[in-house]
């Protein structure tokens, strides 16, 4: 891919997807790693300083107004390629979510950072999406040509939900994944792949010390998904491994 966009890369999986990204043998030209305050995400500005490939910009997802100068600064770094992939990755999740104790301003920020962001941000940048489809039409749907693609979790799949409880976040992504799936139908005829992955159980300040996976095992394979990933992947919900889940 020629240029990726990845929110939320401060730490966590963010963070690990752009290492894993630029330690590839085929890195894409153009890598654009969002956080919110750039002068606090030490390690991001390293890897920015030791590769002229990473641009980091500032980003709050839930500052929907800035969203249109936010599709001109990347129109500026990417030029007339357009913009081959949109990673939504900031995502956040509650610490009480038992029915007894879920609030109000917890489900709605959570929805907010989790299903409304990322709805809004795929709606400013979908004209950089789709020149890069255009631009590269002598290629099949992918993400060498255009893609969306959305940071799911199991816990988003209603035919996995055995455990209930997790109220903003469950459902903050079960509703991203009908976004995805919305998202796929709408864009098909612009050949513009929209997937919903999930990471794997990380081992991550959301994923707690007692997730199995390490953050670059997880990320090492999403970055080699992304790059397997073709039409009869469009719309669907995949883990880390390229495993397919259900809805």
């Amino acid at each position: 891919m020629n240029s990726i966009v990845v929110t939320g890369c401060n730490r966590g999986l963010g963070l690990g997807l752009v290492r894993s990204l630029v330690g590839r043998q085929d890195p894409p030209r153009t890598l654009i790693a969002t956080c919110r305050d750039p002068d606090k995400a030490q390690e991001l500005r390293e890897i920015a300083e030791k590769h002229r490939n990473v641009h980091i910009l500032s980003l709050n997802v839930r500052n929907y107004d800035s969203f249109k100068d936010f599709a001109t600064q990347v129109s500026e770094i990417v030029k007339d390629d357009g913009l081959n992939v949109l990673f939504n990755n900031a995502g956040v999740s509650p610490k009480y979510t038992r029915i007894n104790y879920v609030k109000v301003d917890q489900l709605l920020e959570t929805f907010q950072t989790n299903t409304v962001a990322p709805i809004m941000l795929t709606k400013a940048l979908l004209p950089l999406i789709k020149k890069a489809s255009e631009k590269n039409a002598g290629l099949k749907m992918s993400c060498k040509r255009a893609a969306i693609i959305n940071m799911s979790s199991i816990l988003g799949s209603i035919e996995s939900n055995k455990d209930g409880g997790l109220y903003p976040y469950k459902c903050s992504k079960a509703a991203l994944n009908m976004a995805t799936a919305s998202l796929a139908l709408d864009l098909k005829k612009d050949d513009v792949l929209v997937v919903s992955l999930h990471p794997g159980w990380v081992k991550t300040d959301m994923g707690g010390n007692n997730a199995p996976l390490g953050v670059d095992t997880s990320t090492e394979s999403l970055v080699d998904l992304l790059h397997d990933m073709g039409p009869a992947h469009n719309g669907g919900f995949y883990q880390w491994d390229g495993k397919q889940l259900p809805w």
